[in-house]
């Protein structure tokens, strides 16, 4: 037998070495720390997400807890609106005068206190494209001027809150044998 032959059966300089039993412990042990330490992280990604769908589900329920009241409030300010269309503002009676600048300044604070809490109008222009998540057709007409599908009037103006509608603005939209092909870029300017 020659050197060479000497050493690799005896494991010297191989790969082969020998295996104790405190080897075989100490592989366990580590991978038993491995697959614990990998627990471990799912199991706080795990909290960390559910830590953030309860701040998220608080901070909706926040923002859409006034979102009734503000419904049952766009009445008001409806019923407002339309006294302050009827108020005489150049009437001789000063009472009568100063009803209708009473009604402009309620209707502005009003309008203030919605747009603090989130609450916006939706308010599309003449020409503007219908748009059935922000706008609710009442009916059709045939429009000279104004492509098929496109907003002629607003009847009711909408509001949304925080991104979420609350109430459509209804439309009177340009109905389908409609021959007009101003665009809402050409009717914005129109417009104006």
């Amino acid at each position: 037998m020659t050197t060479f032959d000497n050493e690799t059966a005896n494991g010297a300089g191989g790969a082969d070495e020998a295996v104790t039993p405190e080897d075989d412990a100490m592989a366990i042990l580590k991978a038993d720390a491995a697959a614990l330490k990998e627990q471990a992280l799912r199991y706080a990604a795990e909290a960390e997400n559910t830590k953030r769908r309860a701040e998220r589900e608080v901070n909706d329920a926040r923002a859409y807890a006034i979102q009734k009241f503000a419904r049952d409030l766009l009445g008001v300010a409806d019923n407002l609106a339309r006294a302050l269309q009827h108020a005489p503002k150049d009437a001789e009676d000063p009472s009568t005068r100063n009803l209708a600048i009473g009604l402009e300044m309620t209707q502005k604070e009003l309008i203030g206190a919605f747009e603090r809490n989130g609450l916006k109008a939706i308010t599309p222009r003449a020409g503007e494209k219908f748009d059935p998540h922000l706008h609710q057709a009442m009916m059709e007409q045939t429009s000279d001027t104004l492509a098929p599908g496109a907003v002629i009037q607003v009847l009711q103006t909408g509001y949304d809150l925080f991104g979420r509608v609350v109430r459509p603005a209804m439309v009177v939209v340009a109905a389908k044998d409609s021959t007009g092909s101003m665009t809402a870029a050409s009717a914005h300017g129109a417009a104006n």
